[in-house]
């Protein structure tokens, strides 16, 4: 399908002729059959409640927002919808449009032959999730700026990611001549790659099959992992969380990769926590690194990502007996509470990567000239030994702090005992913090339901485990959001703005699907009647919007044509929407002796083993969800 793509943009000059001999009746008859065309677009993004979507209101483009009046209108002119799909901590977001959308030229030529539509991928997690798939399928890779060409009938065309705005113009009139030209043959294109799941199986499942997943995806792992830095890749380095989580469970089984496999999870712990994709300042996790060693981060910190996190090193520090990792767990959710936690108890969605001045990571990088003006003689020198604060700095804001030589060494080279260092570094941190909180970083105000579910669940298991009273408060105040601000006692909003609670975006079954287990693990601590009601209501509820003859939707009421239902939904940053919804199913029919909700979640289960088998590493939830399905009894959770 990939070489069919790009087939398509790179034929010869030949084809462009006919293009050339009709451009002008075309316009012509663009001009005379449609009544929108005396209208020229314009930028609607004034004031959008979207941090990211307000961000992009003085572009010359004419960006619209994403509903049926957008559709419509490219229907009635019968141009290409161009999506661009970004967030507010986007590094690659923000220089995109700096070079391109904010270039006279571009903006002039999308505004004429397309229907430019920009969307925050936070409010339209549906949407985004279907593009990502088209562009990861069709592109090999996905990633953000997501920007797709959709047909007016809402079938993805082509999708691209970060261009230079050179490169983007010339695939912008490429694909405008070949509109033109053929635009039956587009769409017909388009609509191949459309696909259609095949709905549930019997409600029940094959043992040993899915036994053969778990391992299959145990062998996966350690043929991809990163025998010298941890994680997974070659280039830039993701936490993967729900693989990660997946993989801890698979320690506990002690089959014969078990002992392996724990030595990759602490090599991939320990790296992922003492360099840079941790911030070792203002604690919390980055979203990811460009290098394989975890060295330099992309700076944005995600509500999602530090949810997940906490719960994988708590959870790490009991299955491989490391008490550090429970140190990590309770800083960052400390962390999340300090940093990211809205008056009224919510959380907000991300941290920009981008400093007030523009500066990418310029909130988190010191020069040797501020730690010398900061900190004294001693803890500096103490410092720069702990955290790598030696040589040339690797960025042009400064340095990153990243592990450096450990107390025993340092206090060996400076002639002080282990104490007097830790000391020295504390004092040393304390100062940083302090000159840090009045440096200013953007933050996207955004509190949307998935995001703040998850971190509910993180919360609450924390609560459970520790019995510390701040972080079953934490779980308390999210619960308390969730039920009063964006749930109305049948439908979930995404999220809300103002002192009116408007809803912004659009729920999606990831919203349903977190928000349920949220609500369950709460359920789990207090133990209350109307805490499990409430979790059982949620997940019915996504059931009935979500599920359908034909598999799982990512969305209700989708604009986008090839949106046909997939019997299965994969794990990207955050875990598969219907393999979380599907446990929290299993637990709540045990919960309730709801024999018919379990026969319903194993059909369910029970669906899309080609899909799976293909390659199991990316549907660890999914499998998670069928582990716990045939457990013993005793074992279900």
């Amino acid at each position: 399908m990939r070489s069919t793509y790009d087939h398509m943009l790179n034929k010869s000059d030949h084809s462009l002729r006919p293009r050339r001999l009709c451009e002008s009746k075309f316009i012509l008859l663009i001009a005379l059959c449609v009544p929108w065309a005396a209208h020229a677009l314009s930028n609607q993004l004034k004031n959008h409640p979207s941090p990211y979507l307000a961000l992009h209101a003085d572009d010359p483009v004419a960006w619209q927002d994403w509903n049926k009046a957008t559709v419509k209108r490219a229907r009635k002119e019968n141009k290409l919808l161009y999506i661009s799909i970004g967030y507010f901590s986007c590094h690659w977001c923000h220089v995109m449009q700096k070079e391109s959308y904010k270039n006279k030229d571009i903006a002039a030529y999308l505004n004429k032959y397309f229907v430019p539509v920009k969307v925050d991928r936070e409010l339209q997690p549906a949407l985004d999730a279907r593009m990502i798939d088209f562009v990861e399928r069709t592109r090999g890779r996905g990633g953000w700026p997501l920007n797709v060409f959709v047909t007016p009938d809402g079938y993805p065309l082509y999708g691209v990611l970060y261009m230079p705005p050179k490169q983007f113009m010339s695939v912008l009139k490429r694909l405008g001549e070949l509109w033109l030209e053929d635009s039956k043959s587009l769409v017909d294109l388009a609509k191949a790659d459309a696909t259609q799941g095949q709905g549930p199986g019997k409600p029940e499942l094959n043992r040993t099959q899915i036994r053969a997943y778990a391992l299959s995806i145990v062998g996966q792992a350690l043929q991809m992992g990163d025998e010298v830095h941890g994680g997974f890749g070659e280039q830039t380095k993701f936490p993967s969380a729900p693989q990660l989580e997946f993989l801890l469970d698979q320690v506990v089984t002690g089959d014969s990769e078990a002992a392996k496999l724990k030595s990759f999870l602490t090599l991939t712990l320990d790296h992922m926590a003492d360099y840079g994709l941790y911030d070792h300042v203002g604690e919390g996790f980055f979203r990811y690194t460009v290098d394989p060693g975890w060295g330099t981060p992309h700076f944005e910190k995600m509500l999602y990502g530090n949810a997940q996190l906490a719960r994988v090193y708590r959870r790490a520090a009991q299955v491989l007996g490391q008490n550090r990792y429970t140190d990590i767990a309770d800083r960052t959710l400390e962390f999340l509470m300090r940093t990211m936690r809205a008056p009224n108890g919510a959380y907000y969605a991300s941290l920009s990567a981008l400093d007030d001045k523009g500066i990418e990571g310029g909130y988190y990088l010191w020069s040797s000239a501020q730690l010398d003006k900061l900190l004294d003689t001693k803890e500096s020198q103490a410092y720069r030994l702990a955290w790598s604060v030696q040589d040339a700095p690797p960025f042009d804001g400064g340095y990153l702090p990243v592990l450096g030589q450990s107390v025993n060494d340092i206090a060996k080279t400076m002639g002080l005992s282990s104490t007097q260092v830790q000391q020295l570094l504390a004092g040393a941190k304390k100062k940083l913090l302090a000159a840090q909180a009045k440096r200013k970083l953007p933050v996207d105000i955004k509190l949307l339901a998935a995001w703040n579910g998850l971190t509910l669940t993180a919360f609450a298991e924390a609560a459970a485990q520790t019995g510390n009273k701040q972080y079953r408060q934490a779980a308390q105040d999210i619960r308390d959001f969730l039920m009063d601000r964006l749930w109305n006692g049948s439908e979930l909003k995404r999220s809300v703005t103002g002192k009116d609670h408007h809803a912004i975006g659009k729920a999606a079954v990831e919203d349903y699907a977190y928000v349920a287990e949220g609500l369950l693990s709460w359920a789990e601590l207090t133990q209350g009647k109307k805490d499990f009601a409430d979790a059982l209501v949620v997940s019915e509820q996504a059931w009935k919007r979500f599920y359908t003859p034909q598999g799982w939707r990512m969305g209700e009421d989708s604009l986008i044509g090839a949106e046909t239902g997939s019997d299965v939904l994969f794990d990207g940053p955050m875990p598969s929407p219907s393999g979380i919804l599907l446990a929290t199913s299993l637990r709540l029919a045990k919960k309730f002796g709801n024999e018919k909700l379990r026969h319903r979640t194993l059909g369910a289960l029970n669906s899309g083993h080609n899909l799976v088998r293909s390659n199991p590493f990316w549907f660890t939830s999914q499998i998670r969800a069928m582990l716990i399905a045939i457990a013993p009894i005793s074992r279900r959770k």
